[in-house]
């Protein structure tokens, strides 16, 4: 169904939608936070101008997608957005990649083998499966130091449900990382 939907829509927008619709229900996420950081002691926050989801010096829908669950996470954690001079930048990406898996059954026999007319003992089936694997990352820098203090990555395979409800999608998988997150504005 994915590789269908690509080859009909072969355009960005088609691709920004596979690569940022998010991962499987169940996606791997990992977080990394710098040690050094209180991350109690920020109180706002702001988008950096041009997150990883835009294209070509505009923003696509899925930047807007990105934004509103990342926001959501933020502010529920006690951090304020602001239009300037904020304590952390927000900055976002989304990739995917096709992955080829080539999946080897052996099926017992027995099997009458063309003109030899033996019978032999069983055959292995070999099939080649394709999909689609998504990366998010969220990076939340310290703006006054330049410094990366937290970073959430999900990755996982995409489904064509995901491709339908991209906000859904993106709304969870931003929700798990988040979980990992440590901070809580005071």
């Amino acid at each position: 169904m994915i590789t269908r939907f690509c080859r009909l829509y072969p355009g960005a927008l088609a691709l920004a939608a596979l690569v940022l619709a998010g991962c499987v229900s169940t996606p791997t996420v990992h977080s990394n936070t710098d040690p050094t950081a209180n991350l109690s002691s920020y109180k706002t926050y702001a988008f950096v101008p041009q997150p990883g989801t835009n294209r070509g010096g505009y923003s696509t829908p899925l930047t807007s997608n990105f934004e509103i669950a990342i926001a959501r996470e933020m502010e529920a954690r006690g951090y304020r957005k602001v239009d300037s001079d904020p304590d952390l930048l927000v900055n976002f990406n989304a990739n995917s990649k096709e992955n080829v898996d080539v999946r080897s059954t052996y099926s017992p026999g027995p099997y009458y083998y063309g003109y030899r007319g033996g019978m032999y003992g069983g055959m292995n089936d070999v099939q080649t499966v394709r999909y689609k694997v998504g990366t998010a990352n969220i990076d939340i820098i310290d703006a006054s130091k330049k410094r990366l203090v937290w970073e959430g990555v999900a990755e996982g395979e995409l489904t064509s449900d995901m491709m339908k409800n991209p906000q859904a999608a993106i709304d969870m998988v931003v929700m798990q990382m988040f979980m990992q997150f440590p901070g809580k504005a005071q």
